[in-house]
């Protein structure tokens, strides 16, 4: 079973930036599609972005596309989120999973993936 562990979060002024790292344990990590979630007090989960096993396809969800960008390092078994343009209503406890296969589709959904880590708080002031 992989073990995800996420850090980067913080407190950032609006139009602010962070970058959010997910360190993965274990030998296969290339071998998966990863993702990011976010959730926010009382509201469910919420797809933010994913990468392909090799980084060559990635996904965004609407609200974010244009000011982030998701990428991997699978030689550091990393994979990164790169905010730029931060909103207050981006603040939430983000997330990073691990899709459930190899072959990645674009799922946005939570329940397709199988392994997540503790999340990262992310607050931005306005």
């Amino acid at each position: 079973q992989v073990q995800l562990v996420e850090s980067g979060g913080g407190l950032v002024q609006a139009g602010g930036s962070l970058r959010l790292s997910c360190a993965a344990s274990g030998r296969t990590f290339s071998n998966y599609a990863m993702g990011w979630f976010s959730q926010a007090p009382g509201k469910e989960r919420e797809f933010v972005a994913a990468i392909s096993w090799g980084g060559d396809s990635t996904y965004y969800a609407d609200s974010v596309k244009g000011r982030s960008t998701i990428s991997r390092a699978n030689a550091k078994n990393t994979v990164y989120l790169d905010m730029n343009s931060l909103k207050p209503e981006d603040t939430a406890v983000y997330y990073c999973a691990r899709f459930r296969s190899r072959a990645y589709y674009g799922s946005t959904h939570s329940s397709d993936f199988d392994s997540w880590g503790q999340g990262t708080q992310v607050t931005v002031s306005s």
